[in-house]
């Protein structure tokens, strides 16, 4: 049978000469489909526009497939839900092939038909795509920043040979012969030139090499491979559209995508979709540590310009040279035309929600766009999800454990394992395109309003060569008057990638089974509050699955395996889900969770602070809803480093109040019932009026005439409702791993009294500390063993000035301030402060309420 089906094929390629490089590319992964066992379904699966009703061989091969299909799944004995359908509008790009099959005034026997990949790839719109180094190469500015360099390498040798005698002493090329400085070996004619071979250097390892050729052969060999371990890779049609009436209504702007970065498929996944649908491609920002054989050079060729992950050698001593190279290679690349493709958070996400923006490589485009080297430039969020993460897990990390670093062997290693394992769908979704124009105009408004803050004109300006703080992964030749516009571009296009993150099915049964059923469920029930979260995102979020409930359960167990959830009958002969029962397994499905508690974030902030403020007064009943507002805003503060929890263009006040009346509109909290005289649904659409209008909330014709019911705080009283505690410690416990962790840091923070420790080890220290905790059950939320949250602790820590950080021969030392210092008091009131944020769940009311 297989024998015929391969006979078939090759007499099929004969019909066209491009049919040999088909065949060709497909015996390069004969072994794989063998191996697979699945060969005959794969064969079928390589020429999918084959299936026409007059084509009776072609019939006889889908008749084969059906019947091996099964034959096969009778031979498994549990049922399995193999897939589920995608979000509703959306469209699987590796079926999707917009120029294959049969064109206008082509022949009958277009070969487009027979070889639709080829096609497809042959026949998409090709770009021309300007290499920028030589132009970096000869600019002016580099020249500077080369005799810059130069200048500070031979105060550096001075200082070496004769102290800090010498070490204001002016260098230029008029003193280059000096004798003295000769006699000692400086020369620097000599280090000039050194300083030429770097420039030419970086610029050769930093240069991508982004040409049609390797993109339409990577595009076939995606098209070809990408369905071995994945089930699609899903993306809206209407977006697509969107950005192509984007591109053609300014063809001189370039367009910026900004996506949020879960895997290393990412670099290639968005030049892929672009690629394939007559969009330019765009070059992508990649760490060096990506530079290893075979895959770096196919990655530049695709578009990666390859950055140091540490600009600056030294700490504290900023690398001229290099800084100016970037900033030069990414404001030429955006004057030649060429889209830009950058990862703002720098790294991949070790928790499965966004960390905060690095603001470096868009300093460099909002300053192009400032100084009028561009005319403006279209901010793309992209927001990138994964059903099972095909990069694996971060759970060693996470523990405390060194990041294996990237090398050949790595990378084949998992392409292997990538190609023998099934990941489910990616999902892709683009934002609307947003202007930097429209962007800064838009901060110029809110600051005339505000009447104090900056106002941010474009204005010609040249190159910037004394250094500032911010950057990429720390680099940046921006000047400082732009920092705050800067990041707050970068937090508003965080905050709208996260917003517009699709829940996958793995998300749904990962937070499911970590905020409400810990100990496990059974299906049915768990189907039944799968269903209330739909609809509870029904118009938030978008959903990127489809399907009865209890089949999507079904079909995310498959996906996340046994290692991490077990699906079994118990002894009513029902099925019962659970989570694995380690620390790793908690860890990796928080991965997964974290996706939705961004979501979440303000209503598990304002119902942990309801029931804080009730266990602090145990004779209270209720609290009043400004002081509720009052000491969530402070709460929130806590988590500014974990979270983005609105716009820059947002008020924080306003969407607490928003989310405090959806609590009330649920029955989580409650009116007295005198107030309920009045209409909720009029009180929220007053509410709604007055934050438009800029009124005060607070007054009596928003929460009723019941004076009677307000305390000496002010605003109405709002009660704990019994009947939706369940429902309410659900909510809290959103993010109740993340105040474990920080109170445990806070706490850790004893260790520092009168004593200096390395960062790592304090950080060790603190994972120690929340592993016992964890083992002697103190703490029920093994989740909450994460170094990210560590560290973002100790930035709040910094801010609030408990800690200090200095730097010593590259080490970072931290040490509590002098305040904390002298009074171990002290460090109890951060305690406190810190642990208002953690849930209550064994006080007040919950506590009387529990079995």
């Amino acid at each position: 049978m297989l024998s015929t089906v391969l006979n078939f094929a090759q007499r099929v390629a004969e019909i066209s000469l491009l049919g040999g490089i088909e065949i060709a590319s497909v015996a390069l992964i004969v072994y794989y489909v063998f191996a697979k066992t699945r060969a005959p379904i794969i064969i079928a699966n390589l020429f999918p526009n084959l299936n026409l009703s007059y084509r009776t061989s072609l019939g006889k091969i889908n008749t084969m497939r059906s019947d091996l299909l099964v034959t096969l799944r009778s031979t498994n004995e549990p049922t399995v839900q193999s897939s589920v359908a995608h979000g509703i509008g959306t469209q699987n790009m590796l079926e999707l092939t917009p120029h294959a099959g049969y064109k206008p005034f082509k022949g009958y026997f277009d070969w487009g038909v027979l070889f639709p990949y080829v096609a497809q790839v042959f026949r998409s719109e090709k770009f021309e795509y300007r290499q920028v180094t030589e132009i970096v190469h000869n600019d002016p500015a580099l020249k500077h920043a080369i005799k810059q360099a130069a200048e500070q390498a031979v105060r550096e040798q001075r200082y070496a040979q004769n102290g800090h005698r010498l070490l204001t002493r002016s260098v230029s090329a008029d003193q280059a012969v000096d004798q003295n400085d000769e006699s000692k070996g400086i020369s620097y004619h000599a280090i000039l030139r050194k300083q030429e071979q770097r420039a030419i250097s970086i610029l050769k390892e930093m240069g991508s090499t982004l040409n049609n050729g390797l993109l339409a052969f990577t595009s076939w060999i995606l098209y070809k491979l990408l369905p071995c371990f994945l089930s699609g890779v899903v993306t809206n049609t209407k977006q697509i559209e969107m950005l192509k009436t984007a591109s053609e209504r300014s063809p001189g702007t370039p367009l910026i995508f900004v996506p949020l970065h879960r895997s290393h498929l990412d670099y290639i996944m968005v030049t892929f979709i672009l690629t394939n649908n007559d969009i330019r491609s765009p070059l992508v920002a990649a760490g060096n540590n990506l530079q290893i054989p075979v895959f770096g050079g196919l990655l530049r060729g695709l578009g990666a310009f390859f950055i140091k992950r540490k600009i600056d050698p030294v700490e504290g001593k900023k690398d001229v040279l290099y800084r100016a190279a970037l900033h030069l290679y990414l404001t030429h690349a955006l004057k030649q035309g060429h889209n830009v493709e950058f990862f703002i958070e720098g790294g991949r996400t070790r928790t499965g929600k966004p960390c905060m923006p690095k603001g470096g490589i868009l300093s460099v485009i909002v300053n192009a766009f400032m100084d009028g080297s561009i005319p403006d430039a279209l901010l793309v969020p992209v927001s990138v999800n994964y059903e099972r993460l095909v990069d694996g897990n971060f759970v060693r990390e996470q523990k405390g454990e060194k990041k294996i670093p990237e090398s050949f062997k790595k990378a084949i290693s998992g392409i292997w394992k990538a190609l023998n394992s099934k990941y489910g769908r990616m999902r892709i979704d683009f934002n609307e395109p947003y202007s930097i124009r429209e962007l800064v105009n838009s901060f110029n408004q809110i600051a005339r309003e505000d009447g104090n803050a900056k106002i941010y004109k474009p204005a010609a300006r040249p190159l910037q060569h004394n250094q500032s703080t911010s950057s990429l992964y720390g680099t940046d030749v921006v000047c400082e008057e732009h920092r705050n516009l800067i990041e707050s571009i970068s937090r508003q296009v965080v905050f709208d990638c996260a917003a517009a993150t699709s829940v996958m099915s793995t998300n749904a049964l990962a937070f499911l089974l970590l905020t409400r059923y810990r100990q496990g469920a059974e299906e049915q029930l768990l189907a039944a509050a799968l269903d209330e979260l739909r609809n509870s995102l029904s118009g938030c979020k978008d959903i990127g699955f489809a399907g009865e409930s209890s089949h999507v359960l079904e079909y995310a167990c498959e996906l996340l395996g046994t290692g991490l959830v077990t699906r079994t009958r118990n002894e009513n002969g029902r099925m019962f889900i659970r989570a694995v029962d380690s620390v790793e397994s908690f860890i990796e499905l928080a991965y997964y969770s974290n996706a939705l508690a961004p979501h979440f974030a303000l209503s598990s902030i304002l119902m942990t602070t309801f029931h804080s403020l009730l266990a602090e007064s145990p004779d209270a009943a209720a609290v009043s809803r400004k002081k509720l507002i009052e000491a969530s805003l402070e709460n929130c503060q806590i988590y500014r480093y974990e979270f983005i929890l609105n716009k820059p263009t947002q008020v924080l006040e306003h969407l607490l109040e928003k989310n405090l009346d959806d609590l009330l509109f649920r029955d989580y909290l409650r009116l007295p019932e005198e107030d309920k005289d009045t209409p909720f649904e009029d009180i929220r659409k007053a509410r709604k009026l007055a934050q438009h209008l800029d009124l005060d909330d607070d007054e009596d014709h928003l929460s009723g005439d019941n004076n009677e019911n307000e305390d000496d705080d002010g605003g109405p009283q709002l009660l704990y409702s019994s009947e939706t505690l369940q429902q309410q410690r659900n909510i809290c416990e959103v993010l109740a791993p993340f105040a474990c962790t920080y109170l445990t840091v806070a706490q850790a923070l004893q260790i520092l009294h009168r004593n200096s420790m390395l960062e790592s080890e304090f950080i060790n220290f603190v994972i120690y500390e929340l592993s016992a905790k964890v083992k002697r059950g103190s703490c029920i939320y093994a989740e909450s063993i994460s170094t990210d949250s560590v560290r973002n602790c100790l930035k709040l820590l910094e801010k609030w000035s408990v800690i200090e950080v200095c730097n010593q021969q590259g080490m970072r030392l931290i040490s509590l301030n002098t305040l904390y210092e002298m009074s171990r008091e002290s460090l109890n009131t951060i305690v406190k402060k810190i642990g208002a944020i953690v849930p209550k769940l064994n006080d007040g009311y919950f506590r009387i309420n529990n079995p």
